[in-house]
């Protein structure tokens, strides 16, 4: 399918935003080492963000629910209290092999970047790449105590003692990245070790954050110059913003005020919530929401992407998460997501054309054209994979046991895209083809078809097949825009999530062989890197390690082959970072 010229117009802005969040939250620096100079407040040490007045203040708090949680259903599978000893055995010795290669990680960073955002797995350089405020040492606090590295963590906890929020490497903090990381990192690491000092950074961070609410119509600035907030300078949310941004802090700030009893925290999150509700129906795609929202004027339904992958995934996945964490208590939760899921069955659900026939499923990206025509674009994201694992534990707790069939098809999808590639990796993003007969039986034809349509304006002059050899496709991938793999999570968190909710072991072993193929081609002398290109076996590696790597993508590993008990789902509820937040009893 050839996408049409028209699509350039909605996909231009698309794309600006997207480098300019790439930009911002990526690589902000050069390869060889991030600006070092600090921005900081006059009264560094003495101030606390609490006490900035505020220019549009809430005269009525929406509380936190109140009474005991709700009687809601088990989603963890009940697992048998005597495993099988071969089983055991192969668990213990996969368990102690994820959790050597979290040791690799954290000494590198240890060793290279200490008290600083990331470093880098080649050079040994240190970047700061999201506040300057130890970003992989915060983000991978909880990791260290599941993992019982507790001399490490006590350790990291002393440094977070001395982390100064009146300071920063930054101009503009992303108030989506620094809640997730940072502040879901300190309440996680609280509720797992009841250390005082990191529930006291999380409401000091938090407090912080807060300011950026302070609008007119307390929607959020979610690229913030904290500097001029500070100095009094008015406010105003922007008018193209990435919905997940706005929509994906909803955990952290409920969690704070469940634990500080501070309403003001919830309140500002159920504000969005309301707006995202009363909006829900009325989007050119109803049921949910525009990848890019105008929070300035609280315009949440003008744009033409629709998705379950980047810019828009937490969103989603937050939905039913916070259900949860409230107990119950709010059945718009439920309700929103079943409208979200409804219409993703419907336009971005798709059975991708595979060279086995496998009966998957990939979640794509809905277009709605000038007419309100709405198209498929059948791009895989590994962003996207997370779907599996939220469909898995929404047909636990909303009683909707057909769903759990669809996360399975999801989770198999991801699978598959792992095992297409000549390094088993999933590259970042892929596109695949539609099934177009209820078979779905391979047509080498229609593959090559589909390869060539891709080209579209792009000079091309040779077969189909030279196209395929030169691009290095493998059968059912029309073309792979982005053949990077970077490290990320949320395949093996879906696998994980699937596997607590039905206890199937064969995603235990297909798993295995994702990990196998992780470790051989992201492994270096200093810690683990991003593999450029996928597609070639031995492609070169870029000079990054995200936090996500130790706190989200090998604790899912390590929680795959940990005993069930550990960290289970009718107990704790991760937040999109990993980390785990005590559910309420």
């Amino acid at each position: 399918m050839i996408i049409p010229k028209r699509w350039i117009l909605y996909y231009l802005p698309i794309f600006l935003i997207a480098l300019a969040f790439y930009k911002s939250s990526f690589w902000q620096g050069s390869l060889h080492g991030y600006r070092t100079y600090q921005f900081s407040l006059q009264d560094t040490g003495s101030f606390q963000w609490d006490t900035l007045p505020q220019q549009y203040p809430v005269s009525s708090f929406i509380s936190l629910p109140s009474g005991r949680p709700k009687d809601l259903p088990r989603i963890q599978h009940e697992f048998s209290d005597i495993p099988d000893a071969q089983v055991e055995a192969k668990r213990i010795e996969r368990l102690a092999r994820v959790r050597a290669n979290f040791e690799h990680a954290w000494n590198g960073y240890k060793t290279y970047a200490w008290a600083k955002d990331e470093a880098a797995p080649l050079s040994g350089a240190s970047y700061n790449t999201f506040g300057g405020w130890a970003a992989t040492l915060v983000d991978s606090l909880d990791s260290l105590w599941i993992m019982g590295f507790k001399d490490d963590f006590e350790m990291a906890v002393a440094e977070v003692a001395k982390l100064d929020f009146t300071t920063s490497v930054h101009e503009e903090l992303n108030v989506f990245e620094t809640t997730i990381r940072y502040i879901g990192g300190f309440l996680a690491a609280y509720d797992l070790s009841g250390n005082e000092i990191l529930l006291c950074k999380a409401v000091e961070l938090g407090n912080m954050m807060y300011v950026a609410f302070d609008t007119p119509n307390r929607m959020p600035i979610t690229r913030w110059n904290w500097q001029e907030a500070y100095n009094g300078s008015a406010q105003e949310a922007d008018d193209f913003v990435i919905s997940a941004e706005v929509g994906s802090l909803l955990l952290e700030f409920t969690r704070l005020s469940q634990l500080t009893g501070d309403p003001k925290f919830f309140d500002a999150i159920q504000r969005i919530t309301r707006e995202f509700q009363k909006q829900q129906d009325q989007t050119k795609l109803p049921g949910m929401w525009p990848v890019i929202i105008n929070p300035k004027y609280t315009v949440f339904t003008g744009g033409q992407d629709y998705g379950l992958g980047a810019m828009a995934d937490s969103l989603y996945e937050y939905l039913p998460k916070e259900f949860m964490l409230l107990g119950g208590h709010h059945p718009e939760y439920q309700e929103m997501y079943e409208k979200v899921i409804a219409r993703a069955k419907e336009s971005l659900f798709f059975r991708p054309l595979n060279k086995d026939n496998l009966d998957i499923l990939l979640s794509g990206t809905a277009l709605i054209d000038e007419h309100g025509n709405v198209e498929l674009d059948p791009q895989g994201q590994h962003l996207a994979c997370f779907a599996g694992g939220m469909v898995a534990i929404s047909a636990r707790l909303f009683r909707t046991p057909s769903e759990l069939l669809i996360a399975q098809k999801l989770v198999e999808g991801c699978i598959w895209a792992y095992t297409n590639t000549a390094t088993n990796l999933m590259p970042e993003t892929f596109h695949a083809i539609p099934c177009s007969s209820p078979g779905c039986e391979w047509n080498e034809s229609l593959w090559a078809q589909a390869a060539l349509a891709r080209v579209g304006d792009k000079p091309f002059h040779g077969s189909a097949q030279s196209l395929i050899e030169q691009t290095r496709l493998t059968p059912g991938f029309a073309d792979i825009p982005d053949r990077r793999y970077v490290l990320r999570p949320e395949a093996i968190e879906a696998i994980f999530m699937l596997y607590r909710v039905t206890g199937d072991e064969a995603l235990r072993e297909k798993a295995w062989g994702m990990f196998e193929a992780v470790e051989k081609h992201t492994r270096t002398d200093i810690a683990h890197a991003v593999v450029d290109d996928v597609t070639v076996l031995d492609a070169p590696k870029g000079d990054r390690m995200e936090t996500f790597w130790t706190a989200e993508t090998l604790k899912y590993y390590y929680l795959l082959y940990a005993r069930s008990e550990v960290m289970s789902l009718d107990e704790w509820v991760f937040n999109t970072e990993a980390h785990p937040f005590r559910r309420p009893k």
